[in-house]
């Protein structure tokens, strides 16, 4: 299965994308970010966000998509960016009918470091070993993006099968 990863912000939307299976070792395909500059118009800065996704999701060409899930912080106008860019990748996957899923941050640290209150730091000490690299993945969004797309291939497969079993249970075929 491969993954595209998205860390969603206005600033910069981290992007990585990785490769593999459960109970195999996993493999980066790509890794980045798309910036944005903060002084520009938020149509501007989603537009350009919306042209690097589909730019990735041209050169990845991944199976599904995993978005961090946007959590309320004290800062509304974070938020309000971080679940626009969040916005912005979903509706670029589903218009090509990727499947999509949402990742909590504390869900995402426990996958990747057994810790769902691990730091940053921790994170990508993590995302570094898993994927067998040279050197941490920057800036921390990146990284973040990464851990991600691993979180989604170890967990998103079985939520998937439950999914699908609990449809034909209740008689509705996915």
């Amino acid at each position: 299965m491969r993954v595209l990863g998205v860390d969603p912000g206005l600033t910069r939307c981290g992007l990585g994308a990785v490769e593999g299976r459960p109970g195999a070792p996993l493999s980066l395909v790509a890794v980045g970010v798309v910036r944005t500059p903060a002084d520009d118009d938020i149509g501007s800065r989603l537009v350009a966000i919306e042209r690097g996704i589909e730019q990735w999701l041209d050169d990845v060409r991944p199976d599904s998509v995993a978005v961090e899930r946007v959590f309320a912080q004290h800062n509304v106008r974070t938020v309000m960016g971080t679940a626009q860019a969040a916005a912005v990748a979903i509706v670029c996957a589903a218009r090509r009918g990727l499947p999509v899923a949402l990742h909590t941050p504390s869900e995402v640290k426990a996958a990747i470091t057994g810790s769902g209150t691990a730091g940053k730091q921790q994170v990508g000490t993590m995302v570094t070993r898993l994927l067998r690299l040279d050197a941490m993945p920057r800036p921390a969004d990146a990284a973040d993006a990464l851990a991600l797309a691993i979180c989604h291939v170890w967990r998103g497969g079985a939520q998937n099968r439950l999914a699908d079993a609990l449809a034909r249970a209740r008689g509705r075929t996915p």
